[in-house]
């Protein structure tokens, strides 16, 4: 059997490859990949683990079609944080993967998503209350405030109530740390986690991750104890799942769905809302050209309408592809010896397809630091060419829900007032966390109010 020889790749210590990442990682990967190609090796991480970035679309087709039992992600493969919970989808693999992945689909697709269309637009709505013209806002910080909104109203179904403000009182601390840095750092080297108690930036954390808990949990016993068949948020459908046996989730499996569903679908979609916001209002091309298309939508007009119009969503494909929200698809871990596009790999080496670089190829898409929705009209992409929710059994089962999302909040907005940037100067990619935002946040001025009301939703998404 043929031994494993990694792809070449930087021959800087894993400290300053580390280093390297966390300061400016598009420059990292894009530096590596000028140096080494497609497939390239880093070392990077707590443990400082050899891993292989991918950024060639059959090499990235070949690991899609990989059976799961050869080549999977989840805790083996590195993924695993305490805000998830070891019962997350995230962070489970194999026959439990799979039951999990049946039993949340149905909530998060198709009809289902009719349910929340008027409640995303009010939570909107809600949000520009105390708007004048004149006033300036930030885009990333707004949009934040709106998604954590409709989770807690259309994923948790969170009743306004003593519960309710004390788990987003939490939730919102917990998300957005007053030491980011710091928080960074403990989820990224496990030996910086000890809980020397209330003083430690460990033990604060732990805290208050057991109060969002007891909320949780108390939440969950109240529905379990006194059933309502007419509740449609997300966490009621889950409640109501059965698997092939007829067992229901777990309370700790529910729990780790919630945190898992709030901390990839918060800051996701309200990044992804602020670059949208950006690059509609800094191209006066793609303003006036959506300004047409929405024109379009008469008062009769339903979901469908909103969710079929070809230049909204060819823009929010772009803003998905040019700073995809999640730089890396999940590590997959090699189970069994395979072979990827002519390179041999052994068990335990990390794979990482690459959705930046993936997305940033001249051959792919010319001109690929431009934006340019007109491409998506123009060519349809494979799921291995584009890829900003990951593929295959791990993409992201949230995906039809954030693009809803995604479309109802730009459309409730852009109806209802008139913005422009608060300044001229290009918007950069800059790291929060794991996620690529704009740094700044997207400065934007309130300069008119629209007399047009918004389309009625007639609730008929299929």
């Amino acid at each position: 059997m043929p031994a494993t020889q990694l792809p070449p790749g930087p021959k800087a210590s894993p400290i300053m490859q580390t280093v390297q990442w966390l300061k400016d990682p598009l420059a990292f990967m894009e530096t590596c990949r000028q140096q080494y190609g497609d497939i390239f090796t880093v070392k990077i991480g707590p443990l400082f683990t050899h891993q292989v970035f991918i950024s060639h679309p059959r090499a990235i087709q070949e690991i899609f079609a990989t059976d799961p039992k050869y080549l999977d992600s989840g805790a083996e493969a590195g993924i695993r944080s305490p805000l998830l919970g070891k019962q997350s989808l995230l962070t489970i693999a194999g026959e439990p993967h799979r039951r999990q992945r049946r039993l949340l689909t149905p909530p998060l697709h198709g009809e289902r998503l009719t349910a929340y269309g008027e409640l995303i637009r009010e939570l909107t709505l809600n949000a520009t209350q105390t708007w004048a013209i004149g006033d300036h806002l930030i885009a990333y910080p707004l949009m934040q405030q709106i998604s954590f909104q409709i989770i807690l109203k259309a994923v948790f179904g969170l009743q306004e109530g003593v519960r309710a403000k004390a788990l987003q009182t939490l939730l919102l601390a917990q998300l957005n740390p007053k030491q980011p840095l710091i928080q960074g750092l403990l989820f990224l080297f496990p030996v910086l986690q000890r809980d020397l108690g209330a003083w430690s930036p460990w033990g604060r954390f732990l805290h208050k991750l057991k109060a969002i808990d007891e909320l949780i949990y108390a939440e969950i016993q109240e529905r379990r104890s006194q059933p309502d068949g007419d509740r449609s948020d997300i966490l009621s459908l889950m409640m109501a799942a059965r698997d092939e046996a007829g067992e229901p989730m777990s309370d700790v499996e529910l729990r780790d769905e919630l945190m898992t569903l709030l901390i990839a679908g918060h800051e996701t979609t309200a990044t992804m809302l602020a670059w949208a916001m950006y690059w509609i209002h800094s191209l006066p091309h793609v303003y006036e050209r959506l300004q047409q298309e929405l024109e379009t939508l008469d008062n009769t007009a339903d979901l469908n309408a909103i969710m079929r119009l070809p230049y909204l969503n060819a823009i929010c494909q772009e803003t998905f592809r040019i700073y995809p929200v999640a730089m890396l698809a999940l590590n997959r871990v090699v189970k069994a010896p395979i072979d990827i596009m002519g390179h041999h790999f052994e068990p335990g080496t990390l794979l990482v397809p690459c959705i930046y670089l993936t997305h940033h190829r001249d051959d792919l898409y010319p001109e690929p630091k431009q934006f340019k929705p007109e491409r998506f009209l123009e060519h349809s992409f494979a799921p291995y060419e584009y890829l900003p929710f990951g593929g295959s059994n791990r993409r992201c089962i949230g995906m039809a829900f954030a693009q809803f999302e995604m479309k109802l909040v730009l459309v409730t907005l852009l109806q209802h007032w008139k913005f422009a940037l608060a300044d001229d100067q290009p918007v950069q990619a800059a790291r929060g966390g794991a996620l690529l935002r704009p740094k700044g946040g997207v400065p934007l001025v309130v300069i008119g109010k629209r007399s047009r009301q918004s389309v009625a939703l007639e609730p008929s998404l299929s």
